[in-house]
This record gives C-alpha cells, structure tokens and sequence, in this order.
C-alpha cells in the first residue's frame, strides 16, 4: 500500500494505457478516455484536476448543471491548458436523465477506460427520486448502476478492440457503509420507496453506500476484464458535507467538531480513488474496498457475505428492468 501518493507524481501517463482512441488517430498514437459522475465539486473536481495533469485523450464530466462543469473546466485550463474536458448533463435522480447522459457519450466516444461512480447526496432530508425510489439509496446506487448498465458495452468493446486496455470502475462509498449506520440485515430493500426509510438519513447513507461497496464487488466478479474497487474516501472537507449540514442543524453542530480536527481538503480525499484506477492491477485488488490511502479493508460481514452482493444484484437488476433497463451485456465471467 501506498504510504504518500502524489495525484501529479504517481499518476502515470494516462496516454500509455489504451491504443487508438479515435478512428483518425494514427497507429503510434496513445490515449485514454475517462468518465466522472459528480465531478464538478468536491473529490470529483480533484480527481478531473488530477487526472488532467496526466494527458487523457478526453476527460467527460458529468455534472447536473452543464454551467457548473463548465466554469470547472475553464478553471482547470488555467493549469492544464491542453486537457480536454468535455460536460455532459447528469440527473442520476432521473433514470430519464441517466438513458440521455449515456446516449450522449456512446454516440460521442468509440471507447471508454474508466468510469468514475463518484456522485452522490448524503444525510438529505427525506425524499424520493423520480422512480421513487428512497432518494439517497436511488441517486447514490439505483443511478450509478443504471449508468453502469448503459455503458458496460462501450467498455467491453474497448476490450475488444484493444485487449491491452486498462478498464477500471471505482465507487466512491464510504466507511459509513461498513459501520453502525446501516441496517441491521445490511442492504434492506423492504421499505426502499419510503423517504423516511430506517427513520434516518445517516442510516439511509450508509446503506446506500454499503450497496455502492456490494455493487464494486459483484462488477468485479462478473465482468473479470473490468478492474472495479470502492473506496472511502477520509472525512472530507467538500461540498457534500455543507449541504447535509446545511440541511440538518443537529447534524452540523454533531459534525462541525470532527471535520475541523479529521477532515482533509478535497485533494487529499480524492487520492485513494486516483490510486485505485491507476496504480497497477498487482497492487490494487479487484474487488476491494480500500481505505486512504490504499489500506484493503476486508473484514465486515456485510462485504464478506456473497449473498448479500447477490441479492442486491438482482434486486437492482429487475428494478432496473421494470424501467426500461436494457440488462446486463455478456459478462464472460469466470
């Protein structure tokens, strides 16, 4: 594991990793394609930083406003003049929203390496997404796994077409998720259209992150081509933190003390997740959930249960499919 990593030392070249991007590019050229949910705030915008400093063929940041990923981008140009960053719209409360983003980039790109699950809400006051689905449990994991679901193909075919490419998804979940803040049975899925699902939003959280862990695993399992980790990403000092205290006053004077004496900037969180799509496939095992930065962490029973990973497997897979989800492509599983 690693003891320090540096997002601009130890990211390697991005451009070394997959061949022939584009059909115009010529046959020495080298280049990689990258996907962020969530990236226009918080550990989303340190990781396209990040990533920016490195040469990817095209970064596609996905943000709910197009404005605010591209104020994110002309920013990043300041320092990374050369980066191509293109905004793509991102709802993942609407399924609607989701179908849309990923018709987008498929007709946009002929490849795709790596697929950041980095958006989400946490600790928000009861409500439902457009599905109905309980609000953090539905943008947090139903959202992301649609997503995944639309663009899996796109990165098979990358596979195919370039058996050398490095396919990586990562789920940004949480520590919550491993801890007391989830139900007792781990993923509960009884009273999911409920907004007031386990009667708090910590709980809510956690279980939707705990699914985000499960989600990573069962990926991993079935599609073996596809490097897929999750990770906790520190007590971080983000945007996501000011709007739940925002939100919930008890919850602010609860968090306020922690976050000055734990948090860490933005840049600091984003790390474990820029190690676990990058560093090699030999230090970062598939499957796993990493604490910062790069510590496994593999010792809950909620992570350890298969049957959990496959319940929520196939629960997730029907919801999907009683909305129009197209199914899950060949895994060519082991």
């Amino acid at each position: 594991m690693p003891s320090h990593f540096s997002a601009a030392k130890d990211v390697p070249d991005l451009a070394g990793k997959v061949i022939l991007y584009f059909a115009s590019a010529n046959a020495s050229s080298v280049s990689s394609l990258t996907l962020i949910t969530g990236g226009n705030a918080g550990i989303g915008a340190a990781t396209v930083r990040g990533l920016a400093l490195h040469h990817p063929a095209c970064i596609y940041l996905c943000a709910r406003k197009v404005s605010a990923a591209e104020t994110l981008i002309k920013d990043i140009h300041n320092t990374s003049p050369k980066a191509n960053i293109r905004p793509l719209q991102l709802d993942l409360a609407s399924f609607d929203s989701v179908r849309r983003c990923a018709d987008e980039f498929n007709r946009a790109s002929d490849r795709l390496d790596i697929l950041y699950l980095n958006a989400g809400i946490s600790a928000t006051a009861p409500a439902l997404t457009t599905e109905s689905y309980e609000s953090q449990f539905g943008v947090n994991h139903m959202g992301h796994a649609l997503l995944t679901q639309l663009l899996l193909p796109k990165m098979l075919a990358t596979k195919r077409q370039h058996p050398e490419a490095d396919l990586r998804i990562h789920a940004t979940a949480s520590l919550v998720g491993v801890k007391s803040f989830v139900p007792k049975k781990g993923i509960d899925v009884s009273d999911i259209h409920n907004p007031d699902a386990f009667d708090s939003g910590l709980v809510r959280y956690g279980h939707s992150k705990l699914a985000n862990i499960l989600f990573a695993r069962k990926i991993a399992l079935l599609y073996p081509d596809v490097h897929s980790t999750s990770s906790h990403p520190g007590v971080v000092k983000s945007e996501l933190i000011g709007k739940a205290k925002a939100q919930n006053p008890w919850l602010s004077r609860l968090l306020a003390p922690i976050i000055w004496w734990m948090g860490v900037t933005t840049e600091e969180g984003a790390k474990t997740q820029l190690w676990c799509t990058t560093a090699s496939t030999k230090e970062v095992k598939n499957g796993k959930f990493y604490l910062p930065i790069g510590v496994l962490t593999d010792d809950h029973k909620h992570v350890l249960n298969p049957a959990l990973a496959d319940e929520l497997w196939e629960w997730t897979t029907n919801e999907l499919a009683k909305h129009g989800g197209m199914g899950w492509p060949a895994s060519g599983s082991r």
